[in-house]
């Protein structure tokens, strides 16, 4: 059978790539971002409860009216800004689907798409797969500022969307408010629609607030904001989000979410919802991972690899440049066969050949799982 491929460019990720040789080789797996510790028993038993009074059948197509609702409370508790429960929020398979239902809305072949590399490599194969175009705007180690001039000079007639993702991964930077008044300001006057990554709100450090494109009205009124509980609440497995965004914005992501998922899991949404009361659960994420980061680096500071502190997510870039010359997928490759520790090398997240020499490191673990990392970096 003959056939051509929508994706030719696209082979296995290196997410899966970088898990089996970390069990391959035994390894301990700081490459992907889950953590290895346990959730909340407390969520589970929810969702037991749920499960037991019988929420076993499909869930309403926007998702359960009594999680969109604490997700609205959320919002107005954070930001003093709020979502329609009815028709600005809807509950996603992961923020994945949220991402692919979002661009499979609105692009249409040859409309262009700017992102910000090193990105998520979601973006890019959703944007091909409906025709788009990837316009991208390079992130340079090691500050990975924004030249919000570079960013207007790639917007013309076409720019039918931007990405923007903050905190973001794989570099753990934030956005500014100075970066979101220039993102608005680009923006304002046109049809340019923004879709505003913001899995790990939860996670910013150093005493930084998280710049949520719904602090800014001009941003909100053309933005889908995606969220993630499996990142915030200690089960990627789960893989349950969210989008919020205005009605008329919401109105065609459901055209679209309607016929790929049509509704999410029932028990776990009404477990959520109930979870979600207590605002303490989501309100200490930044100080838990903070911890969990300043462990990670007073632990490596004697190493030879450099870094500057992660400002947003649970991932920490390492800086190899002074212990070897390798591009960073061979010696991330390396560092697993020899010394049992698995990262994520940054080149891979970028369109064009770079030569990084960094690598990304998760640590959303264990102390001991961080501890035992630290002893193999300080070897090397």
């Amino acid at each position: 059978m003959r056939h051509i491929s929508k994706l030719p460019d696209v082979g296995t990720t290196i997410f899966t790539v970088m898990g089996a040789l970390a069990k391959k080789h035994h390894a301990i797996n700081l490459a992907q971002g889950f953590p290895d510790f346990k959730m909340d028993e407390n969520l589970i038993d929810l969702v037991t409860s749920a499960m037991q009074n019988g929420h076993n059948q499909y869930a309403p197509m926007q998702g359960d009216l009594g999680l969109r609702e604490a997700i609205a409370k959320k919002f107005d508790l954070l930001y003093g800004t709020s979502y329609h429960p009815e028709n600005e929020i809807t509950i996603t398979t992961g923020a994945t689907q949220a991402i692919f239902s979002i661009i499979s809305a609105f692009i249409k072949p040859n409309d262009e798409v700017i992102i910000f590399r090193p990105a998520y490599d979601c973006y890019e194969p959703t944007i091909a797969l409906n025709g788009g175009k990837t316009v991208s705007v390079a992130l340079e180690s090691p500050n990975f500022k924004v030249d919000w001039n570079e960013v207007k000079s790639k917007i013309n007639s076409r720019t039918k969307m931007m990405v923007i993702n903050t905190p973001q991964n794989p570099i753990g930077t934030v956005f500014s408010e100075a970066d979101m008044r220039q993102l608005q300001q680009l923006t304002i006057g046109t049809d340019i629609i923004i879709l505003s990554d913001e899995v790990y709100e939860h996670m910013v450090f150093d005493g930084e607030k998280h710049q949520s494109a719904c602090l800014f009205p001009d941003l909100k009124s053309r933005s889908f904001i995606v969220a993630s509980f499996g990142k915030t609440f200690h089960n990627t497995g789960w893989k349950m989000g969210y989008c919020c965004a205005p009605q008329p914005l919401m109105s065609e992501l459901r055209k679209v979410h309607q016929f790929n998922v049509f509704s999410v899991n029932h028990p776990m949404q009404k477990a959520l919802a109930a979870y979600l009361q207590n605002e303490n659960r989501y309100l200490e994420l930044s100080a838990f991972y903070q911890q969990k980061r300043d462990l990670f680096l007073s632990l490596i500071k004697d190493s030879r690899f450099k870094f500057t502190p992660s400002k947003g997510t649970y991932f920490q870039l390492l800086d190899y440049s002074g212990i070897t010359q390798e591009n960073d997928v061979d010696f991330a490759k390396r560092l697993t066969v020899e010394n049992k520790l698995t990262s994520i090398p940054i080149s891979v997240f970028y369109d064009t050949k770079i030569e990084s020499k960094m690598l990304r490191f998760c640590f959303a673990k264990k102390d001991e799982t961080l501890k035992q990392a630290a002893e193999i970096l300080n070897q090397i």
